[in-house]
């Protein structure tokens, strides 16, 4: 079962985890967007989309599309077409380690995307290679399907199934005590005198 990653900030887990977390060049597209699901995995090697294609005529509804450019940093894999055949799948968002185009379009799509960047020169249908649900890296990260991915404003994380939600349970405990730091600086006190007994935590 998918676990409640509601609310859970990719900044707060990254307070006590250490591994996960996608290159922070890879970033949201579009602001102000938080995304969670299972990941489908595609491995698209250069100019040749036809992984993709695959993929987007067979996604369900609630995954995270998770791009492997294979250290292509020249095409953008993913655009206006592309955009409307996963908001038409019911995905829940796309991280690329590569490009996007038509970005006006993918913002009128309304379609969360995390990428590294824009690039006028798209892949082609080749059928050359490229694979889906396979192991793929992405942003050095390693990615298997059915992981989960959280993605905000600050980045993109992969968490195992079996340990998202204890990892959630510690990111909301941690919100209440950040919360609670903070009612405690609009009061008066000195950030020095609040994280005295705080040492080792991250502000």
């Amino acid at each position: 079962m998918l676990p409640d990653l509601s609310g859970i900030e990719t900044a707060t887990l990254g307070r006590f985890l250490r591994v996960g977390f996608m290159a922070p060049s890879i970033q949201a597209l579009l602001p102000d967007r938080r995304i969670f699901g299972p990941a489908l995995t595609v491995r698209l090697p250069g100019p040749d989309g036809s992984a993709l294609v695959e993929a987007l005529s067979s996604a369900a509804p609630g995954e995270v599309i998770v791009i492997d450019r294979c250290g292509d940093l020249r095409h953008a894999c993913f655009g206006a077409v592309a955009g409307h055949a996963a908001r038409a799948r019911g995905v829940a968002g796309v991280v690329i380690d590569g490009f996007v185009s038509d970005r006006a379009a993918l913002e009128a799509i309304g379609l969360p995307v995390w990428c590294r960047g824009r690039s006028p020169l798209s892949t082609r249908l080749r059928n050359l290679a490229g694979e889906v649900g396979g192991l793929i890296s992405c942003g050095g990260a390693t990615v298997s399907r059915g992981d989960i991915v959280l993605a905000d404003e600050n980045g993109v994380l992969v968490l195992d199934p079996a340990e998202a939600a204890r990892h959630a349970a510690t990111a909301r405990r941690l919100k209440q005590e950040e919360a609670e730091i903070i009612r405690r600086l609009e009061a008066g006190e000195t950030l020095a005198s609040v994280t005295a007994c705080l040492a080792g935590t991250s502000v």
